[in-house]
């Protein structure tokens, strides 16, 4: 802990810096009912049979129509959306795991720094909720995060923000700078540290500082819902130096929040789409066409809209390269049915005279002038549309520019908004303006239904996956129903972690008629080619599940009715960057998981054909294994190396990566433990 102390006196250089990439996530959408259109009437049909309908327009669509329809076979395919990994929240980890461990909690300062903290919205509730929770439970905890002048001109310094915290905590929070001695550190309840901003190694993802981050710390929870888009050391990086990353309540409320809004579980359901930059946003607008009934666009992207319909656009409002983009949206849209709503007047101020306004119909402003805010008609427009609506989502800013002029648009959509909530109208609203101008005109509201940071919300939309969420431990209660699976579940289990391509566990469950195997595999075809075979062959005693066992393990095999008396471990990849090949999959929680659910005499096998990674693997579950765990006795007859190996392996079963290494003669490295060190081995070639 000591070498976080001096975090704002060290330089930092990046070396060997990681940078992870975004992989897509495809976002696959719910079977809709479509909407009745008739050239500009459309006819929205409800669930019960209801009926509304609304004026509106599809000009300039003949260019339109040549293109093809590059989403409708991806997106109209009546799947499930499958956007958001399941993680392991803090409400699900044990509890008592906490007590006595170094926690370390990437809060939210836009959240816990703010001015208005007394609003006592369920953000900042949840946020101090996460921090209580750990303290009550006995957690060393320590806070980090970023934070600017921006959320409150008192707060520069840690000392000052450590302040402000204990207050707000009720607890007594002490900046790390300040403490400099061991025992100082048993003074205060909280540690924290200095402001990652002052720090270029947080947002390069740098390795060395996300380790030094980590230093000591047992468990990561994040708590920063609204940076989980980004790729910092501090929410990515850090992930890789703890055994435990979890979420916290603030950062699976709003996770939670999230997956409401996108849900389509009400209809008729319509986006109200703000903000520009039409191009980076356009897989999120296809994507909002596949679900939605209706798309009205209040911000800069409705210029993009009008201007690939045909309408005129001063030239200075329109995007570079949106033109396309445009058309393969309002084709989408038009294919099934969804009404595309944009500006018929405008609120425009003029160049020369910032302080003159006027109005204009959407397709004659008069040069010299610019458009600042939607007018009068069209927000009559969208009352009309939404006034039957079921479900709302509002994304992004109203205004066009950054005038001074305050035409109240944005207000007069909140007060319009603020109505249909009233009668249980399900209103989501997203970004900083958006909640703002809900915020100023509603009592009625529940913060629940607002999601302050909008880019994350747009990174979702458009299909990407969230790097701080997925650098969470993507445990979850996995529903099995071990009497589909197994002829006989009460018949004790055999896992092997890093099953392959199954061949190990396909030759056990020959074999051992009176046991049931399990194999738990990241890749998922291999999995799919073994479960294929379980089919093919009619076998009763194995399966197979497609899945990170390391953060998994537990809540599989916890739910399973028989025992666990064995668990296999073989050739797992090593990182050979890495000396302690920290990648590895045998962590700390998998081994603690182990440890807890195999049976008394249960027997852990482990086997590498890399001395290196034997090693490593032994020392874990020695180390982690809570002294449940021990080597067998009967290791003592054969020495390879610096560990005591197992000269041929106890199963009389190999898998095909350990016949092929002892095909071209080299040396298997092999480990048993059991959890009643004084038995003997147990010959399981029977």
């Amino acid at each position: 802990m000591s070498q976080l102390l001096n975090l704002t006196q060290r330089t930092l250089f990046i070396h060997n810096s990681s940078f992870y990439g975004c992989p897509s996530m495809s976002l696959r959408v719910l079977q809709q009912q479509p909407c009745l259109f008739n050239g500009k009437h459309a006819s929205f049909q409800k669930c019960g049979g209801n009926h509304f309908s609304f004026q509106g327009s599809w000009e300039a669509l003949d260019h339109a129509d040549k293109l093809s329809l590059p989403y409708e076979k991806k997106d109209c395919d009546g799947a499930e959306l499958d956007a958001f990994p399941h993680i392991q929240n803090l409400r699900d980890f044990p509890k008592e795991e906490f007590h006595g461990k170094k926690v370390l909690v990437r809060f939210d300062s836009t959240i816990l720094l703010r001015v208005e903290l007394g609003q006592q919205s369920s953000s900042v509730s949840s946020a101090i909720s996460t921090i209580k929770y750990l303290y009550n439970a006995g957690a060393k905890v320590t806070l980090v995060s970023n934070w600017s002048v921006k959320n409150n001109l008192e707060l520069h310094e840690a000392e000052s923000v450590a302040e402000f915290l204990s207050e707000v905590l009720q607890i007594k929070v002490a900046s790390a700078k300040l403490v400099s001695k061991m025992e100082d550190k048993e003074k205060y309840d909280i540690l924290l540290l200095e402001n990652l901003s002052h720090f270029k190694e947080e947002t390069a993802n740098c390795s060395n500082f996300a380790e030094q981050l980590s230093a000591g710390i047992d468990i990561f929870v994040n708590d920063a819902f609204s940076q989980s888009h980004k790729i910092l050391a501090s929410t990515v990086g850090i992930g890789r130096f703890c055994y435990a990353c979890i979420a916290g309540f603030h950062f699976e409320e709003a996770l939670h929040q999230l997956k409401e809004a996108i849900e389509t579980n009400k209809k008729p359901y319509i986006a109200i789409i703000g903000g520009g930059k039409l191009v980076e946003k356009a897989d999120a607008l296809h994507f909002l066409a596949s679900r939605c009934d209706g798309l009205v666009f209040v911000g800069m992207m409705a210029f993009q809209i009008m201007h690939a319909q045909g309408l005129p656009v001063p030239v200075k409002l329109v995007e570079h390269g949106a033109f396309e983009e445009a058309l393969k949206i309002i084709q989408f849209a038009k294919f099934r049915s969804v009404p595309i709503l944009f500006p018929k007047d405008f609120w425009c101020v003029n160049n020369h005279m910032p302080n003159q306004l006027e109005l204009f119909p959407a397709h004659s402003i008069v040069d010299g002038w610019l458009p600042i805010d939607i007018g009068p008609k069209y927000l009559d427009e969208i009352s009309s549309l939404l006034s039957k609506c079921e479900k709302i989502l509002w994304i992004g800013p109203v205004k066009f520019s950054l005038s001074s002029q305050d035409t109240s648009g944005a207000s007069k959509l909140a007060i319009l908004l603020d109505k249909l909530n009233r009668r249980n109208c399900d209103i989501t609203v997203v970004g900083n303006m958006a909640c703002t101008a809900l915020m100023r005109v509603s009592s009625s509201v529940s913060f629940r239904n607002m999601v302050d940071n909008v880019s994350v919300v747009w990174e979702i939309l458009k299909g990407r996956q969230l790097p701080g969420l997925m650098a969470l431990d993507r445990a979850h209660p996995f529903e099995i129903d071990w009497n589909a699976i197994y002829t006989d579940p009460t018949q004790p289990l055999v896992v092997d972690v890093g099953s392959g391509n199954g061949l190990f566990l396909f030759k056990m469950a020959r074999r051992r008629k009176d046991l049931n195997v399990l194999g738990l595999e990241i890749n998922g075809k291999l999995v799919s080619r073994c479960l294929a075979s379980v089919h093919r062959s009619s076998m009763k005693n194995g399966y197979f599940i497609a899945t990170n066992a390391t953060s998994t393990f537990r809540s599989i095999v916890s739910s399973y009715p028989g025992k666990l008396v064995l668990v296999s471990i073989q050739c797992p990849n090593p990182d050979f960057n890495k000396p302690e090949h920290r990648w590895s999959m045998v962590q700390r929680i998998l081994v603690e998981a182990i440890a807890d659910l195999l049976a008394s005499d249960g027997k852990v096998f482990l086997q590498s054909d890399i001395e290196a990674v034997a090693v490593r693997m032994e020392g874990q579950f020695l180390q982690y294994g809570k002294g449940k765990l021990a080597i067998m006795q009967d290791h003592s007859d054969v020495n390879i190396g610096q560990g005591r190996w197992l000269k041929e392996n106890p199963f009389g079963v190999r898998s095909d990566w350990e016949q092929h290494v002892i095909d071209r003669g080299d040396s298997m490295y092999r480990v048993m433990l059991s959890k009643s060190p004084s038995n003997e081995l147990r010959d399981w070639s029977d």
